[in-house]
């Protein structure tokens, strides 16, 4: 059985320094996805239920709906891609939406 490999923690770790009330939050979705071995869209929810597909884009609620966490999951590879951290207010202006990935 192979895990997810994330692209790349240590943006996890600085977006951890940088906001100190997501931390806890960060942690617990880095251990949790770094032991995942998901297929698809419905096992991430099997894990994290609230996480939401935008278009070729994973979702994912962080410390209490406060922040977004944009990832990019390619479930043959195994991979997941840190695309953005955001605050709710930055994420409602959409502008993480002109990255070229976002399909």
């Amino acid at each position: 059985m192979s895990f997810v490999h994330i692209i790349s923690t240590s943006r996890i770790k600085k977006y951890c320094a940088d906001y100190p009330n997501a931390q806890s939050s960060l942690q617990t979705w880095l251990k949790l996805v770094s032991k995942a071995n998901w297929q698809n869209l419905a096992e991430t929810r099997k894990t994290f239920p609230s996480a939401d597909s935008v278009k070729n884009f994973t979702v994912f609620n962080i410390a209490g709906n406060h922040y977004r966490l944009i990832t990019y999951i390619d479930y043959e590879s195994k991979k997941v891609f840190i695309r953005y951290f955001l605050i709710h207010a930055d994420y409602d202006k959409d502008k993480w939406k002109n990255d070229p990935w976002f399909q």
